[in-house]
């Protein structure tokens, strides 16, 4: 078995590290692993293990068919049998299908507005579902959509997993008091409701002034980072709130924190709640996505509603003065995170699926 992980980019988001995680672990599993981007590199791209094989396709455009054609003839020559398309790369694994018969392909809807799936646009999904031979969803809702309104025989709910590299150099110091940091990882998009948290923190200030506020991901430059650093300003929170762009050093990032937060709107399967997991950070998030199923029942964290900003307030002032309590929900998310959402049991679930193609 021949699998090719086919994304978009490599930039460091949730749908591109669950197609870095895949072609990692399944190059010691499978007799060969691949990862083709389409339009962009990225950071991610120095995690991806020597083992993997990697094509850049330099993609101009969605009917790219030079680029279509250099996939199609990669595929042949490496004997590849099965391309797992990530998000909306789905249409380029369609359309190298016209070119290589006998090739199955594998779609993994990471949709993250899981919560407004009645305005999704579905023209181009619906047509090019008839050549998908497997839907690979990451919460129940996804599930339900894909059977209700995609051509696909089987679609399947497989959670995702997530792994904290200690190999990769610690090049990220947080500033601020230890014991007193409060991280979220999140890519700078207006669903990720920073903004909401930045409020609620600058609240938080004035029973916990040395606490900090560290908000890690990608800036897009565009007007909601704007926002951003704009509320940052007006409200002179420069000294306890801190901006990093895209950081392959995560687990040396969480090392060094003591909350996780992800006050989002909308969810599909966060990485980011894994990730928090991994490192034993107690967490607060937002009741959405599959983000109550991460934390089990009993949930081994704190749920607040979406933009709650008194429940949100609430929560996160609990964990920072009660360090018992921190200490417990963080010991249970970590046990929780390890036990169901390892690599090697996602990773076995994933290969039985390919089999049966």
């Amino acid at each position: 078995m021949k699998v090719l992980q086919l994304i978009d980019t490599l930039h460091a988001g949730g749908a591109e590290r669950v197609a870095l995680n895949y072609a990692n672990e399944l190059s010691r599993r499978t007799e060969g692993a691949y990862l083709c981007t389409t339009r962009q590199e990225g950071a991610l791209k120095d995690q991806l293990k020597p083992e993997v094989g990697y094509l850049f396709l330099r993609k101009k455009s969605a009917l790219d068919f030079i680029a279509i054609f250099r996939l199609a003839r990669y595929v042949k020559k490496n004997d590849i049998t099965i391309i797992h398309a990530h998000g909306t790369s789905f249409l380029t694994a369609v359309l190298c299908k016209l070119f290589v018969g006998n090739l199955k392909i594998v779609w993994h809807d990471h949709y993250g507005k899981s919560e407004e799936l009645e305005n999704r646009p579905k023209l181009i999904l619906k047509l090019a579902s008839r050549f998908i031979n497997l839907i690979v969803v990451v919460n129940p809702l996804l599930k339900n959509w894909g059977e209700a309104h995609l051509q696909v025989k089987k679609v399947i709910y497989l959670t995702n997993f997530s792994i904290l590299d200690e190999a990769i150099p610690a090049n990220t110091t947080l500033s601020g008091f230890d014991g007193k940091r409060m991280v979220c990882l999140a890519n700078f998009r207006p669903q990720k409701n920073h903004l909401l948290l930045l409020s609620v923190f600058g609240e938080l200030l004035k029973e916990f002034p040395e606490w900090t506020l560290h908000l890690v991901g990608k800036n897009f430059g565009d007007a909601y980072f704007h926002q951003i650093q704009q509320y940052i300003d007006a409200n002179h929170l420069q000294k306890s709130i801190f901006i990093y762009d895209s950081r392959d050093d995560i687990h040396h990032i969480l090392s060094q924190s003591d909350i996780g937060v992800l006050p989002s709107q909308s969810e599909g399967f966060p990485l980011a709640l894994l990730e928090y997991g991994l490192a034993g950070l107690p967490v607060v998030v937002s009741n959405v996505g599959e983000c109550a199923g991460i934390l089990g029942n009993p949930p081994q964290g704190l749920l607040v509603g979406p933009n709650d900003a008194e429940q949100l307030k609430a929560s996160l002032s609990l964990l920072m003065s009660d360090k018992k309590t921190a200490a417990r929900l963080g010991a249970g998310f970590k046990n929780r995170v390890q036990k169901h959402f390892s690599p090697e049991k996602i990773i076995r679930k994933l290969l039985t699926c390919y089999s049966e193609l």
